[in-house]
């Protein structure tokens, strides 16, 4: 389960009521970067602690810029659902931009939150700084493997083919797949 903390409160903590109900092992996750379209979480809920909100299911608040913290939370998180049912995780993260052209983020945050966030918090600034901290590489080795990386994005990654477009989009008179517990792929016309 994924959600924007301030805009989807309410899926997420619908999902873990019937977690909780049914005692699932379900690791439920609330992405909370303090904004829902337009507005900062204090305006959209009044207990944005959102780890905490369901009661009879415990919670972890995580620093969702921190990529160690989200490895050490998640692995604590399979395990004590595998054990006891469900668990909360509140990734505490920012977003650097708006939702969409029509809410372009710059009117409700100023560009110094913006960019102080940027520097302090930085998931991918926080790793390479602890690399070269602590001599796993070079600022030379850095920047080739960078560029090596974003030579495989482009080349490995095309863009989809265009008859792609209505993959697994559940509308009448589209085509469907999908893999039973037997692991034969199924290919059918929805009515």
């Amino acid at each position: 389960m994924y959600g924007d903390g301030a805009a989807n409160q309410g899926q997420l903590f619908e999902a873990l009521n019937m977690a909780a109900l049914w005692d699932l092992p379900a690791i439920l996750v609330c992405e909370n970067n303090h904004y829902g379209m337009g507005t900062a979480e204090w305006r959209a809920a009044k207990s944005p602690a959102y780890y905490k909100r369901g009661d009879y299911v415990p919670g972890l608040k995580v620093d969702g810029m921190d990529v160690f913290a989200v490895k050490q939370a998640c692995k604590f998180a399979k395990e004590h659902a595998l054990k006891n049912g469900p668990i909360i995780l509140e990734m505490d993260t920012y977003r650097y931009h708006g939702h969409s052209m029509s809410d372009p983020g710059s009117t409700y945050r100023t560009r110094d939150e913006i960019s102080g966030v940027r520097q302090e918090r930085d998931p991918i600034e926080r790793v390479r700084k602890l690399i070269l901290a602590h001599d796993i590489a070079t600022e030379k080795e850095l920047k080739e493997i960078e560029k090596e990386t974003r030579k495989v994005v482009d080349e490995e990654s095309p863009m989809p083919d265009p008859s792609e477009l209505f993959t697994n989009v559940y509308v009448k008179g589209f085509g469907v797949e999908a893999c039973g517990a037997d692991r034969k792929e199924v290919r059918a016309t929805l009515p």
